[in-house]
């Protein structure tokens, strides 16, 4: 047990970098590192510990939260968090001086993601087509309801309340859980990347500890329900996503002011240098999905030699 802590650490580092960035799931990461269905039992077992607990039933709670693994999900909570707390500096920073190469970026990793989402659906009916595309354009005219000055965008995500943390928390944290889609790119659509990058930076406890609460209430409500719905309605489900995903790229289109709009305009500054960042972008998704097939196709046959040998 003490002999994986050093690699359950390095595993979150890896899922809190990609976690960080809107665009690339922590949830991709983890099945890429072959721990998403470890991962996805403890979130389970320690959502049902904060039903029971709920519910004053103590001998449910403690039974619930043996299943935790917690020499693993502890580690892997350090990682995460330590990505955090490195990377969110440097990509406020860039956010602010880079805004339509950021935004192209973002864009390259979503839509790499919406591909590999697509790829992972295993009805692609009229039904699940209909549902992507009506989803997508009822983001991408929803989005464009909002669309709002320099000013007021800034003046929206510096200064959230502390309720619209909490909230962000909630929400965020079930896409977070979810392969192909990123919670950081949830934060965007929600007008709150900047502000929970911001309360990172300057370490505001309180702004950060609301946000906090917020995804341990989001996977105590939701986990459950996520889980059913991904087991009884798996393709419906995928192919909503896909559709938010696709249509929320609008908020993600370069110009003007980078993420900081939803308004629509025509390529102006920074035109190649956003070209090459969306599409290197793009194809780094595409290698890590591929990595990650590669991986799961290696770890199968050494089962099956396994089996074979015994």
């Amino acid at each position: 047990m003490l002999r994986e802590i050093p690699f359950s650490i390095v595993r979150g580092f890896l899922m809190g970098a990609a976690d960080i960035v809107p665009g690339v799931s922590g949830g991709t990461i983890a099945l890429v590192l072959g721990i998403y269905e470890r991962l996805l039992a403890s979130i389970r077992a320690g959502s049902s510990a904060l039903g029971s607990l709920v519910r004053l039933d103590f001998d449910e709670t403690k039974t619930r939260l043996g299943e935790v693994e917690w020499g693993f999900l502890l580690p892997l909570g350090a990682g995460i968090l330590i990505a955090i707390a490195s990377l969110a500096s440097a990509l406020q920073r860039l956010l602010r001086d880079y805004p339509e190469v950021m935004a192209a970026l973002f864009l390259g990793l979503v839509a790499g993601s919406a591909l590999i989402a697509w790829k992972l659906l295993t009805v692609r009916d009229t039904k699940r087509i209909a549902i992507m595309f009506g989803v997508g354009i009822a983001v991408f005219l929803l989005l464009g309801l909002t669309e709002s000055t320099s000013a007021e965008t800034a003046s929206q995500i510096g200064e959230p309340a502390l309720w619209a943390f909490f909230a962000a928390g909630a929400i965020a944290i079930c896409a977070m859980i979810l392969p192909g889609i990123s919670g950081s790119f949830i934060l965007v659509i929600l007008g709150m990347y900047a502000a929970v990058l911001a309360a990172v930076t300057d370490r505001d406890f309180l702004s950060l500890g609301v946000f906090t609460l917020g995804t341990i209430v989001g996977l105590a409500l939701f986990a459950q329900i996520l889980h059913r719905a991904l087991r009884d309605h798996y393709n419906t489900v995928m192919a909503a996503l896909i559709g938010l995903m696709i249509g929320s790229l609008r908020v993600l289109w370069p110009w003007p002011l980078g993420v900081d709009s939803t308004a629509l305009e025509a390529p102006g500054e920074y035109l190649p240098q956003a070209v090459v960042a969306a599409v290197v972008a793009f194809l780094v998704v595409l290698g890590i999905e591929a990595f990650g097939r590669r991986m799961s196709h290696r770890s199968t046959a050494d089962e099956v030699g396994e089996l074979t040998a015994d």
